[in-house]
């Protein structure tokens, strides 16, 4: 068996034996076989890219186990141009997230590294899955990993904030558990042959046709809570102030885009006709995400809770880019998925490192750092123009090609989504000045220490990988375009069967 016909197994399992050894090896060495485990997940990934072939739109590495065959349950999985990068986002992530635990978590420490890796094997398999009930059980996996993440290790008000998360995120994945059966038996009734099979649900959706808006609404529902879109948002402040620095990177960085891909990979392919009906409100909820997320990360007194309000925001922009569903907007969205997960992780990281020294994340508690912490500044500088698009960015691109794709969608919904843009820079350049420049006014500031070894470790890829996407863009869409294009095209070749005209 080669590299090609084994990856995605492997990398699906090995975070499972990794985490197995954590919790058997002595506490002292917990965090240095999680990283080591993490490591090695992330280099086993590498390879994907360059053994891709950017040309087709075709599932690429496919495996397809025997798992229950008498349900026609399958384990499939596959990845394409859209999931690719999501699976080394998800690599990439891990081993930073362990690195910035290493002092933050000082208790039960096997445990926690041992659920990082566990979320790792449910967060790639969310990604990877090309059957339904594979994709809903690895959905599941990675949620309980990080309720337990915030519950147990975060902060004053750890319970509410885990608990919130479970029962938002656990409401949808029983309505699109629900969808999910009714698929399976509407298709199965009517062709002979019952599977979860992706490829099978997806050539027979015109049987569904009686369900479909009310199937999609389910998939809608559980995929927008985990965007989340406005107004399903509100589990996420609470989420990411009370979880540890790690736990509050993971969710930017990778969970939040498990929402956007559920819509990419299944709700609009199954259900093209519903999701045509839904688009002009979903680009509506988006734009209001978009300021409505912006407005109030402009009044955040905290910084923790200003980054959270400002994922809200960005992500109204991939969302935005998946209702016009177009080439260019979609190529957008899933490229702006990237750069929020590199850009905002970068910024949970750095108020997680601001907060380790001071415990405190209050913008009134700082002030002059730059004159005391002059290489973090500039890191800090870096990833908030990151943050706010500016050109030669990566955030520039990604939400560039939305706001181009976007506009034979709605002109009107493109240039109010521009006001995201502009309070971006309010919000981020705002808080850049109140907490590094000017006088140093608390002597506690005085003497907190720069950058040290680890942290930059940390800090040095994220920040040379949103240069490098914001100036070789090419590198990464060429593999995501094809996959992209035919997706666009199926669906409106589906709406156009069955309605007689195009989106």
């Amino acid at each position: 068996m080669n590299y090609g016909e084994s990856v995605l197994d492997i990398l699906v399992a090995f975070p499972l034996f990794a985490a197995l050894v954590v919790l058997l090896a002595p506490a002292r060495l917990a965090k240095r076989i999680a990283l080591v485990g993490a490591l090695i997940e992330f280099f086993l990934s590498v390879p994907l890219w360059w053994m891709f072939q950017s040309g087709t739109a075709a599932m690429q590495f496919a495996v397809v186990h025997p798992w229950i065959p008498n349900w026609g349950i399958m384990y499939r999985l596959g990845v394409d141009g859209i999931s690719l990068f999501m699976v080394l986002l998800t690599t990439f992530t891990i081993p930073l997230a362990v690195l910035g635990s290493w002092n933050y978590i000082k208790e039960r420490e096997r445990p926690y590294y041992a659920l990082l890796l566990v979320l790792t094997t449910g967060m790639l398999g969310v990604f990877l899955a090309l059957d339904l009930f594979v994709f809903y059980v690895f959905w599941e996996i990675m949620l309980i990993p990080m309720y337990f993440i915030i519950g147990v290790w975060g902060g004053q008000r750890r319970l509410y904030a885990a608990i919130k998360f479970f029962l938002f995120t656990f409401v949808g994945s029983l309505l699109m558990l629900v969808a999910i059966l009714v698929l399976y038996y509407t298709v199965g009734n009517a062709t002979g042959t019952y599977s979860f099979a992706y490829d099978h649900l997806l050539a027979h959706i015109g049987v569904a046709d009686q369900w479909a808006f009310w199937l999609f609404g389910a998939f809608f529902l559980a995929f927008a809570i985990k965007v989340p879109m406005f107004p399903f948002h509100t589990w996420l402040p609470d989420a990411h102030v009370e979880a540890p620095t790690a736990g509050s990177v993971i969710l930017a960085g990778v969970l939040l885009k498990m929402g956007a891909y559920g819509f990419l990979r299944l709700a609009i392919p199954l259900f093209p006709d519903a999701a045509a009906r839904f688009a002009p409100w979903i680009g509506a909820l988006a734009v209001v995400g978009i300021i409505y997320g912006a407005l109030v990360a402009l009044v955040q007194p905290d910084m923790k809770k200003l980054v959270a309000y400002s994922s809200v925001s960005h992500l109204g922009f991939v969302m935005l880019g998946i209702a016009a569903f177009t080439t260019t907007s979609v190529v957008g969205a899933v490229y702006q998925m990237l750069n929020h997960g590199i850009s905002t992780g970068a910024l949970f990281f750095m108020v997680g490192m601001l907060y380790e020294r001071r415990h405190t994340r209050r913008i009134e508690d700082f002030g002059g750092l730059k004159a005391v912490m002059p290489w973090f500044s500039a890191a800090f500088l870096m990833i908030g123009l990151s943050s706010i698009a500016v050109p030669g960015f990566n955030g520039f691109v990604g939400e560039f090609l939305i706001l181009i794709g976007s506009w034979p969608f709605s002109p009107t919904l493109t240039v109010l989504a521009t006001l995201g843009v502009i309070l971006a820079a309010g919000y981020i350049l705002w808080m850049i000045q109140r907490v590094f420049y000017g006088e140093v006014r608390h002597k506690e500031n005085e003497g907190l220490r720069d950058l040290s070894l680890r942290e930059a470790v940390v800090l040095v890829p994220l920040i040379i990988l949103a240069l490098v996407m914001g100036l070789a863009s090419p590198l990464f869409t060429r593999s995501i375009e094809p996959t992209v294009s035919v997706l666009v095209h199926d669906v409106g070749a589906e709406q156009g069967s069955s309605a007689g005209g195009t989106r």
